[in-house]
């Protein structure tokens, strides 16, 4: 199986990397990357045959030149519409990154294109094919917690520096935090509910990661570069953390909320909170969900890999643990590339749909044009492939 990919970035190289270590014929013949010289570089290090990969810096000719099996895109955000739609073009098997889309114009062609292409497509949803939560699925649809009624959901994310040091600072790149971040979440929930959203109301706010600092300023020419929590100097050798980048996350160019909520209805008139911040550290670190019943409530937590049961009429609680401590997103990696050599090779249907991709894209540009006018929007379902 020969697999191209455009934008070979640090996401798509874990996704490569795990098609790869399969070893089940995958062969990575061809890149297009706008940094050729980088990419070659990172292939060396690992030890990659890049005499066997052809380079390109156009996606089109990579595309007309190649005879590929499945294509996969790991490109800037802003970009992923756009390279899906030269991908859709040629019915060939897509892994494509989260977010589908970053606008809506975006979103509504990318809608178009699908319905005119045979294309399967795989969306970047690792959160739904983790152990953990394939085991809460088993025990909602087991009826054990009665229907579910109620969801309480939160995601306290400890490396949310990342969104204001580097490039993710630049919204025209990330489309704000509800596209990074939530487009997982509001898949997963949507995926456990099995039901319909159709309103949604949402606030943001920005209290911690401001400033007056000067425009484009790297930690290394700030004065404050051996005191700030954000600087690598400490984060490196007084909070014991990788560092989440080099560029002042208070200074005035840096884009992004560092908090947001949004309250979700769904069709049956059952609502889910949400919840997300990026300035949350170390063990205050959490993601995961409450569901409640009347029977009962689950509720579970990546950070731990615990899920627990809580039965309302009886003195019983059961709890699960889950070891993914070994596995890329929670064991969710490796379940998309094997899902997507399976759509590669004609044995399976993607797992986490375009659909999908493009519901939970919808929900996050109405939950940042909600907080932006104050108003409840509603999730048009004749925007959608199935409408």
């Amino acid at each position: 199986m020969r697999i191209g990919v455009i934008g070979f970035g640090l996401r798509i190289e874990m996704i490569v990397d795990q098609l790869l270590q399969f070893d089940l014929g995958v062969e990575l013949a061809a890149i297009t990357d706008i940094n050729i010289h980088k990419v070659s570089e990172q292939l060396a290090e690992k030890g990659r045959n890049t005499a066997a990969i052809t380079m390109y810096s156009d996606a089109d000719e990579m595309l007309d030149k190649e005879q590929l099996d499945g294509v996969l895109i790991g490109t800037r955000c802003s970009l992923h519409t756009r390279m899906a739609k030269k991908v859709l073009k040629r019915n060939l098997p897509l892994f494509l990154e989260k977010p589908v889309a970053t606008t809506m114009e975006d979103l509504l062609s990318l809608k178009e294109a699908a319905a005119a292409s045979e294309s399967e497509v795989v969306v970047s949803f690792p959160l739904r094919n983790t152990p953990l939560l394939k085991l809460v699925k088993g025990i909602v649809d087991s009826g054990k917690l009665g229907t579910v009624e109620h969801v309480q959901a939160i995601n306290n994310v400890p490396y949310g520096g990342v969104y204001f040091h580097n490039w993710y600072r630049d919204e025209r790149e990330t489309g704000g935090l509800f596209l990074q971040k939530a487009t997982h979440d509001f898949d997963y929930i949507n995926y456990l509910l099995g039901l319909k959203p159709v309103t949604i109301c949402a606030m943001k706010s920005k209290q911690i990661f401001k400033g007056d600092k000067p425009e484009g300023l790297y930690c290394k020419d700030c004065d404050e570069f051996k005191s700030c929590p954000e600087s690598p100097f400490v984060q490196k050798f007084f909070q014991a953390e990788l560092s989440h980048g080099d560029m002042c996350s208070f200074a005035k160019d840096t884009g992004n909320e560092d908090s947001g909520s949004a309250l979700i209805q769904y069709e049956s008139g059952m609502h889910v909170s949400y919840s997300h911040n990026f300035f949350a550290r170390k063990a205050a670190a959490v993601r995961g969900s409450r569901l409640l019943g009347y029977k009962g409530t689950v509720e579970f937590d990546w950070n731990t890999d615990i899920a627990k049961v809580y039965m309302h009429h009886t003195s019983r609680i059961e709890t699960y643990q889950v070891d993914s401590s070994q596995m890329s997103h929670g064991g969710g990696d490796a379940a998309l590339a094997s899902n997507f050599l399976k759509v590669m090779q004609g044995k399976e249907k993607s797992g986490t749909s375009l659909d999908a991709g493009l519901l939970s894209a919808l929900m996050c540009l109405k939950a940042k044009e909600s907080a932006e006018t104050h108003t409840f929007k509603e999730i048009a379902w004749c925007l959608m492939p199935t409408c």
